[in-house]
Formats: C-alpha cells, structure tokens, sequence
C-alpha cells in the first residue's frame, strides 16, 4: 500500500511539472494540402487543416496553451497511452518485392512499455499530461482514457481528483478476441476507456442499438415503439458500456502493421458520440494515427502528436494516402530553428538517389522535368532488428533496394524551411510508382526537394535540381 500514500506527492510533482517552460519550440517543417474540404485547425496549425507533431507531447501540449492560445478549445481527447505492461512493441514490416515476392515478416521496434522507473513515475508522467489535457478541454467536451488492467484502477483515482468525481461520464469496455489466454487466470480480453468531462454541459450524442426483448416476443408497452428481425422483436435503446468490437486484424484494409494499433471502428463510434462536424478533436499518444485518419472523414479537424518518428511517419502515410490535408511539426530546440535545416538523424542513418531530367515542350513554353527513384542505401541498420532481422535487411539493400522505400514526394519549390509535396506516392499491394513527371515554366530554376520514407521510419529529404 505504499503507492496509495504517495497519491498526494504524484499529484503535487505533476502540478509542479506542468507549470514548468516548455523545453522544445515546434516548427512546422512539412505541409501536405490534401483533397479533401477541411477547415482550420486554428493557430496552432497556422492554417492547416490538421496537425501532426513529432515530439514530447507535454511540451507540445504547453506550446498549444501559451503560444496558440488553444485552451478550453479541444471538445474531444482520446488517449491511448502507455499501458505500463513492461513490454516492448513492434511494428511487423510485410514486405513485398516489385515481382510480388512476399518476404517473410520483419519485426521492427515501435515503442517500450517499460518504465527504468517504478508506477509512480509512470502515474506522475501521466498525471502531468493529464492536467494539461484539462486545460485544453473544452467546457462542453469530453476526455477519452484508454487502458486496461495494469492501471486503470490508479489513473481512475487521479482522474477523479483532475477532473471532478461528479465529472465522471463512463466506463467503456471495450470487448475483442484477440489475444492469448493463460491456464492460471481467465482469458483477458478487454480493455478500459475512462470518460471525463470539464462540465456538466458536455455534448454527447450516443448512438442508439438493439435490444431484444425476453423470449424475442412482442412486450406491446403503450407507447414503447418495438420492431422484429430474424432473431425476434427488440426495442432501440441507448447503446451500452460494453462494447464489441473486433481488433484490426491481419488482413484488414486499414492495418499499418503498427504495434497495438486502434481499430476505426472504435474511434469512428467515440468521435461521433463526442464531437460534431468541424470540432477539433485531439490525440497526444496518435501511435499510427488512427483517430487522425477518422476525424479526416467524419470532417473533424483534429491535432495529434507522438515521439515515435515510425509512429508519426505511418500516420502522414496513412493521412496523406486518403487525401486528408495536414501539416507536420517537430520539436526544435530555439538555437536550432534556422533556414535549411534538415533533421539530421534521417541523414545519418539513410540516403536516397534519384535522376533527374528535362525536356522542352514544343509550342507550350514549359518544360517537362522527370524524376526517377534509382537507388536507396541505410548507413546504419536499426539495434532493434534481431540478427535474422538484420541479415534480410541487408539481402534486400543489396538486391532491391527500393523495397524498403514506403512513400516519397516531391516540392518543386522547396523554401529550405518547410516541405510542401506537389506529388505524393505511396506503396499499395507492393507496388511504388518510381518516376515522377511536373511540368514547370521554361528557365525554371527553384529548388526541387524529394522526401522518402522507408518501412523502418527513416525518412530523408534531398535537393535533386535549382
């Protein structure tokens, strides 16, 4: 019972914490306008549609509050931290060559759930974000916790002190059938979501389900509207706590193959429960970007950050591929925000190579440049890959290459400050367009800067022409 005594002493770190400076200044280093009719995200987003940062999420959060005045603005959070499992996660990489080879999976680090320190370092990281959260909560909105076993009975303890008791709105079980058993307990197979709210007058708007009556047969209550299907009669009702629905699985159209990613299904039913058309909705723990891709369609704008760079460049993939506008922002130290900087771990570790060509075309006064992926070489193999990992790594940079090659783009008029792709190719059933043709004026002379981003997350930006 130790921990319970130090509840008071997390609390108190965590408020400390929150007050403090942030440490990191994001800036917006990419830009992608989408085709879909999104509005603003506001000033955080300087004009985006939606953002997605690559970074600590408390310092973010602290840049939303002081330097974009978005508190009180968010009317849906959804988080799906951590879960204090003491596990490590990964992403399985399924490869294909051009020739529609399928290599054997390939599991690549995402993230570790393991804490060097102990549950109440993990509750005070979790209380900090948490109050921030609540800052930016809207008044009539609502935050979403996503946890299971491990903690939730703890995180429920502190929420009831961040947000209120009487602010307590729902326990979600959230039911599936993934997953193992074990012959010494029963089969877990559920996870926990937690819903708060800032106030009493939050928006909900439940969707409504089937009920079957006793025995499947007609009650006839007076004024109580019944109906009948092949299993028998029902009423409609409020939809219930417990929720099934199944985990996204191998072969499902939306599967990243990002460590314990989210099914739509999920985040599509909290984000219409929660939220109404052109509210800003957020994520701080996005992983593969689910809620993003979700609020994408449902015409939410939203705001999503992570740490990971596999997990923020499988979101831009995932956003960019179904045509959602968004911008990207990294954590940047101040001395550090300068004209033409590219972020200098993705040049270490990868290079890309490409030819580039142009030709005049008669009679329209423009010239037609093409843009060729030929080559991509890592200088540095990921220490999260095992051996077997690593050795096929290496087999395909020698013999395909460009296999490893997930997406690339092209800014035929890089400013040196922020990537902004006029052409966007993503990798579907093994196959990744590798030429890229623009027609630009005669005498052209601008900056044209080609992005990849590779299965492991690496992603480089090279000026091919000027």
């Amino acid at each position: 019972m130790e921990l319970i005594s130090r509840f008071a002493q997390i609390l108190a770190e965590s408020r400390q914490r929150c007050e403090a400076e942030s440490a990191s200044h994001f800036v917006v280093r990419e830009e992608i306008k989408g085709r879909l009719n999104m509005q603003e995200v506001g000033k955080a987003a300087a004009g985006g549609a939606g953002l997605l940062a690559l970074g600590d999420n408390a310092d973010f959060m602290r840049g939303l509050l002081h330097e974009h005045g978005l508190a009180g603005k968010l009317k849906l959070i959804y988080i799906d931290p951590p879960f204090f499992s003491k596990a490590s996660y990964d992403a399985v990489l399924r490869l294909e060559t051009e020739a529609g080879k399928k290599l054997p999976p390939l599991r690549h680090f995402a993230y570790e759930d393991v804490w060097q320190k102990d549950m109440a370092g993990y509750l005070t990281m979790l209380c900090e974000r948490l109050l921030l959260m609540k800052e930016l909560l809207a008044d009539d909105g609502t935050i979403w916790v996503h946890l299971d076993w491990h903690v939730v009975h703890y995180v429920k303890v502190f929420m009831d002190e961040i947000f209120g008791e009487k602010n307590f709105v729902n326990e979600i079980i959230w039911q599936y059938k993934s997953g193992g058993s074990g012959k010494r307990h029963f089969a877990r197979k559920h996870d926990t979501i937690l819903v708060y709210s800032k106030g009493r007058g939050y928006y909900f708007a439940p969707p409504k389900e089937k009920s079957y009556n006793r025995g499947f047969k007609p009650y006839r209550f007076k004024g109580v509207k019944e109906y009948r299907d092949e299993a028998g009669w029902y009423t409609m009702v409020t939809m219930k706590d417990v929720w099934q629905v199944d985990m996204v699985g191998r072969t499902a159209a939306e599967r990243t193959g990002y460590a314990t990613q989210k099914p739509e299904a999920l985040l599509m039913r909290i984000i219409e429960s929660a939220s109404r058309e052109g509210d800003l909705c957020a994520d701080f723990f996005c992983g593969s970007g689910t809620l993003a891709a979700v609020c994408a369609r449902l015409g939410r704008r939203f705001i999503c950050c992570d740490q990971s760079p596999l997990a923020v460049a499988t979101a831009l993939g995932r956003l960019a591929g179904q045509g959602a506008a968004v911008k990207v922002a990294q954590a940047q130290k101040p001395a550090a925000v300068r004209a033409g900087d590219v972020d200098g771990s993705a040049k270490a570790c990868a290079r890309a190579e490409f030819a580039v060509s142009r030709c005049e075309v008669a009679g329209a006064d423009k010239d037609l440049f093409k843009i060729e992926l030929t080559g991509y070489m890592l200088t540095q193999l990921p220490a999260s890959l095992d051996e077997d990992g690593r050795s096929a790594i290496k087999n395909l940079l020698a013999e395909e290459p460009l296999t490893l090659i997930d997406q690339w783009s092209v800014d035929f008029a890089y400013d040196g400050r922020c990537f902004r792709p006029q052409s966007f190719f993503a990798r579907e059933h093994g196959k990744l367009p590798r030429t890229c043709e623009k027609l630009l004026p005669q005498g052209f002379s601008g900056n044209i800067c080609v992005k990849t981003v590779d299965a492991l997350g690496n992603s480089t930006l090279t000026v091919v022409a000027q």
